[in-house]
């Protein structure tokens, strides 16, 4: 039904896009993976009419064609189910469904009561007993999310593209979505399905393609691909492929019979999370694995104050924190960077100066007054300690590398003396330069006796910079791998391993105990990773 060959898309700086070849066939469900960045939206978004390539061919139904805008794209039958649920929240249920295309009389007026009829029996077919007159947005997410689903299906598509679409369903919802996209496939309908959650994608699909870095690194039937390959090949790692020899892990100098400075414990956010423990010691450097989706950035969010907790708790050194609020947060010694820079971290149109002393100001001032001489000291301090290259202290942030960027940020919290760093992807889109000086660092750090957490999508990063793993699917903490299990290919199995069977142990010469696997229960449905890095342009 349709089918891109060659399909090349640039952005300023970045090449989302390269010589990307697809298929979506009809009466098949396929499913389109890959880590952040990996250009995932971006093929979407050229499939329906929202960006134009740069170069291939693009052709539905066996004809060739270039949707110029997401318009055309439904009107030749192509409907995408978006993340985020995109209808109009102060209309009702039936307007929403046939926004656009609502029967109408005999005198050009709409006919009310065959739209509400024919909305009944639409979203009934769905599973879904709802009164349509209702404005959309005082229904549940997960019945909106349905709506849009009805929405999609009821324009007699041929091609129907899911991003992302149980992530706010619950187990019943999750259910009859998966029975409408049977129904869908039973009818001749392609489906093509994104989703990070590898148990949906064994129960629902029938093909797979795997981006990474904006390649097509496979393509094939799902069926025949195990679930520990699909992971290697979403992130770029072999199994087996690193020796032990080889490692040169990070050895920190914390004490692993000190008490704990932070101790977070069942953290749960509805959709999110359910039930993450994790404790780091002083000088220690935990990493939390995990594929997109599986709640690493959730979990440094939750214990650094920025996401409202339905149950849980922090405490650090021993004195609980009050949740849900990051100044309680700093106050307490913590302090997060955050994934995406650019739109949670610096601000591009202040200075270094400004930048670093952001956070510090409260502390730096009395009655109102800011004591620039102790700004331009701790400026100058940590623009030294972190060789942060600039043409001085008053160039703007938004002029410097992404390297120096991070840098900056890094400058911020430290200038605060936390207790505990939260570091989610440190070293992501900085050069490998800039990508060793941050990672020394971080040690330098530990060493100093800060505690550390290290969120990273590159294996071989978060292996080599951990003393140990806490390894996160779908919200839960399935594994902590510890001493000689610290290994790339045991965190591999630790994200492959199927519900209800705890990961397979790695031996390293001399063979170590197996330890006992504990893992969770996943939460109703799986977390949606919403950050800026999840833009593919």
């Amino acid at each position: 039904m349709l089918t891109v060959t060659g399909l090349c898309k640039t952005f300023p700086g970045v090449r989302a896009l390269s010589d990307v070849d697809f298929t979506a066939r009809a009466g098949e469900v396929h499913a389109l993976v890959g880590e952040n960045g990996a250009g995932k939206s971006t093929l979407i978004k050229v499939l329906t009419g929202v960006y134009q390539p740069d170069a291939g061919e693009l052709a539905y139904d066996g004809s060739p064609v270039r949707f110029a805008t997401p318009l055309a794209a439904q009107q030749a039958g192509i409907s995408t189910i978006y993340q985020e649920v995109n209808l109009v929240p102060l209309m009702s249920v039936a307007r929403n469904l046939f926004l656009g295309r609502e029967p109408r009389g005999r005198l050009g007026l709409i006919d009310f009561r065959r739209m509400h009829r024919e909305a009944r029996e639409t979203l009934r077919g769905l599973g879904v007993e709802v009164d349509v007159r209702r404005p959309l947005r005082e229904l549940g997410v997960g019945t909106q999310q349905m709506v849009a689903l009805a929405r999609a299906v009821a324009v007699d598509a041929r091609v129907v593209v899911m991003d992302e679409p149980t992530s706010s369903l619950e187990p019943r919802e999750v259910r009859t979505l998966f029975g409408v996209i049977r129904t869908l496939r039973d009818r001749g309908i392609a489906v093509v399905y994104v989703s990070h959650r590898m148990d949906e994608l064994y129960e629902i699909c029938d093909a797979v393609t795997v981006l990474r870095d904006g390649r097509v690194v496979h393509t094939g039937q799902l069926a025949g691909l195990e679930r520990l390959k699909l992971v290697s090949l979403m992130l770029g790692r072999e199994v087996g492929e690193v020796r032990a020899e080889g490692l040169t892990k990070f050895s920190g100098t914390h004490d692993a019979a000190a008490q704990p400075v932070l101790e977070a414990t069942g953290l749960t956010v509805r959709h999110q999370l359910a039930g993450v423990s994790l404790s780091l010691r002083p000088g220690e450097v935990v990493g939390l694995g995990g594929l997109l989706g599986s709640g690493r950035s959730e979990t440094a969010k939750a214990v650094a104050g920025a996401l409202p907790l339905d149950d849980g708790g922090v405490v650090v050194a021993g004195v609980p924190v009050r949740p849900g609020s990051t100044a309680a947060a700093i106050r307490a010694g913590i302090s997060l960077l955050p994934e995406d820079r650019k739109s949670e971290g610096i601000v591009p149109g202040l200075s270094v100066r400004e930048n670093i002393a952001l956070a510090a100001l409260p502390g730096l001032s009395r009655f109102g007054l800011v004591d620039d001489a102790r700004i331009d000291r701790i400026v100058d301090t940590f623009m030294k300690r972190l060789r942060i290259k600039a043409a001085g202290p008053h160039q703007k942030v938004g002029e410097l590398s992404g390297g120096n960027q991070q840098k900056v940020l890094l400058a911020r919290w430290l200038a605060l003396h936390p207790k505990v760093l939260l570091l989610d992807e440190p070293t992501r889109g900085i050069d490998v330069g800039a990508k060793a000086e941050v990672q020394a660092l971080v040690d330098e750090l530990a060493d100093d006796g800060l505690a550390v957490l290290l969120i990273s999508s590159d294996p071989e990063e978060l292996i080599e910079g951990s003393d140990r793993v806490i390894v996160l699917k779908d919200g839960a903490v399935v594994r902590e791998l510890t001493g000689d299990e610290v290994t790339e290919d045991g965190l591999l199995r630790a994200i492959a391993a199927e519900p209800g069977r705890p990961a397979e142990p790695t031996r390293l010469a001399p063979p170590a105990a197996t330890p006992t696997a504990a893992p969770a229960s996943p939460p109703a449905a799986g977390p949606a990773e919403t950050s800026a890095g999840d833009s593919d342009g």
